[in-house]
């Protein structure tokens, strides 16, 4: 019972090697996000940058997702954005972080690694974090291999 009260975040990790230069993957995921996340993440309905100028640090966005059957809405920001190298964004009206991070293999390769971290569990669902971290674990898995899938095929 006493676990109830204790908030540790529940965090997903994946990576792979993609056939792509950093620099492509980097566009893929940051510079074309409006574009290309509702692809690689089909759960998402709805995508809109509510502030001007190109995806950068600061940017807002606003999304609309459906997660088994659950509609959410959701606006994150950009934290960081390290062209070629990394995309963050965080959660501004619920607390969860992405992080994309891409590393050269060799010149024609990336290896990317996608974090996903839900910051805090409301009350009522702290009883199945297990099934929370299982389910987190393997959104973060797919969402690499549709990221490599999509890009791989372009």
């Amino acid at each position: 019972m006493l676990g109830l009260f204790k908030d540790s975040p529940v965090i997903g990790k994946a990576s792979a090697i993609i056939r792509s230069p950093t620099d492509k993957l980097f566009n893929f995921i940051g510079n074309d996000l409006l574009i290309n996340y509702p692809r690689w993440s089909p759960e998402v309905k709805e995508l809109e940058k509510l502030t001007d100028g190109p995806i950068k640090i600061g940017t807002v966005c606003r999304q609309v997702r459906i997660d088994q059957g659950n509609r959410s809405e959701s606006t994150f920001k950009v934290k960081f954005f390290d062209t070629g190298a990394r995309i963050c964004f965080e959660g501004v009206s619920n607390p969860y972080r992405c992080d994309y991070v891409i590393e050269p293999v060799n010149a024609s390769d990336s290896r990317i690694t996608f974090i996903f971290e839900l910051l805090s569990l409301d009350l009522h669902v702290r009883p199945f974090e297990k099934l929370v971290r299982i389910a987190v674990q393997d959104g973060t898995e797919r969402t690499v291999k549709n990221i490599k899938k999509l890009i791989e095929a372009e």
